[in-house]
Formats: C-alpha cells, structure tokens, sequence
C-alpha cells in the first residue's frame, strides 16, 4: 500500500473503458494508477510500484496481458491480478489463471462487481496484516472504509478517508503540505491552493468536533500532525 491507501494499477487500452473503471475505483477511496498497453505498464511496474492490485485486460497492444503476466510473475511479482476480457470461454479463463492470475472478470460487467472483486483480492492481503487503524478512540475499519470516534459515526467523503488513513498511519509525524500532496493528489497537484488546508479543516471538524481531545493539529508554517494532546 501507498502510506495505508490501497495502490492499483489498471492496464486497459480502450480510454473510455479505464476511465470508467478508474473514476469507479477512486470513489471507492484507492490509488489508481494507469497504463494504456503491455509495455507501458512494465515501466510503470518498474518506476511506481509495488501494487497492491493489477486489474489487466488481455487484448491489448504492443504486449498483450497474458504475456505481460506470465513476464511479472517470472520476476517475482507477487501482486494479484484481476484479468478482465470480453473473452469468456472456459480455455480462455483457464489460460489466465494459469498465466498466474487471481482472479478473472469477463466484459461487459457491472461496476458493483468489479469493485466487489477488488474488495475480495485485497481483503486477503489486508487480513495478514490486520483491518483496523486506531489513534486514541478514533478508529478506521480498512475493509469497510467506516471512521468511529468513541461510538461516533464518522461519514467521511473519499478524499476525506485517504487523508485520515494517511494521518493515522503516520501518526506523531509531522506531514507537510507537500507530501501530502504527493501522496493524496499526486504529483501533478497544485501545491499553489489552498486545497489542502480546506479538506483538512473539514476532516478535522469531523474528527475532532465535539471532542475535548482533540487528534489533528497544525504545525504553523509547517504543516500537520495526528497526536493525542
């Protein structure tokens, strides 16, 4: 994972087809990173990983996705694969699993069931290493997405949750403005606006509101740190 967030990477060369699947992910709070064919997403493999998922297509050009998994596997990556093709014959999911993927999802299919295979290959990693987060009495269900505050509900939007899972996980360290827009925003993410400061403020009356204790603290000049006072 990216600092907590669940980090994919969608191999899919038909642009409205990822596009699609990648607003559907982000909404669901992960990291989506993309590549529009084989070889692309090798280098991508090599210079931004590792994955906690691959979603992959098998059709694609330059290098298709059987080929591109069988290479990754070869190498050691044991990230899991979820093939998605409008191919659906029995040798061809046979082909891909035994290429070495985890799971297999056949076009056209529904958003709600590519999310609840993603949910399922990322609970098995997940579980290994335990599903909750916890400062003081905050806690953050990594499975479910649900913040708690003591026997408080906690509706977070999907920015929101990135940005509590980032503060917990790195919690007593203090996080400038510029890291957490690498790491919430990517790079590419205007450092210049007061974006930031906003969606903390907001996260930061939901968190703390009400609460005498209060978790999310500013560093003036410097940036933010989660710390029981």
């Amino acid at each position: 994972m990216t600092d907590g967030i669940p980090h994919i990477l969608l191999v899919e060369d038909e642009k409205k087809v990822s596009a699609f699947i990648k607003k559907g992910l982000e909404e669901e709070h992960y990291l989506v990173d993309t590549a529009p064919d084989g070889e692309k997403a090798k280098t991508v493999l090599q210079t931004s990983g590792p994955f906690d998922l691959i979603i992959m297509d098998i059709l694609m050009p330059k290098k298709d996705g059987l080929t591109l998994l069988q290479e990754i596997r070869s190498e050691g990556n044991s990230s899991p694969v979820l093939m998605i093709t409008a191919k659906g014959s029995v040798e061809d999911k046979v082909k891909g699993l035994d290429a070495g993927a985890d799971d297999y999802l056949v076009k056209p299919f529904a958003i709600a069931e590519l999310l609840a295979r993603v949910r399922s290959l990322l609970r098995r990693k997940t579980t290994e290493k335990g599903t909750m987060l916890a400062i003081a009495d905050l806690t953050l269900d990594l499975v479910s997405h649900k913040a708690k505050r003591g026997a408080k509900q906690i509706d977070l939007t999907a920015k929101e949750y990135m940005l509590l899972e980032y503060f917990i996980r790195n919690k007593n360290t203090i996080l400038t403005r510029t890291i957490i827009a690498e790491h919430i925003w990517n790079y590419n993410f205007d450092t210049g606006t007061n974006i930031i400061d906003v969606y903390i403020n907001h996260l930061r009356s939901k968190v703390d509101g009400g609460f005498d204790n209060k978790l999310l603290h500013t560093i003036r000049g410097v940036g933010y740190i989660m710390k029981e006072a």
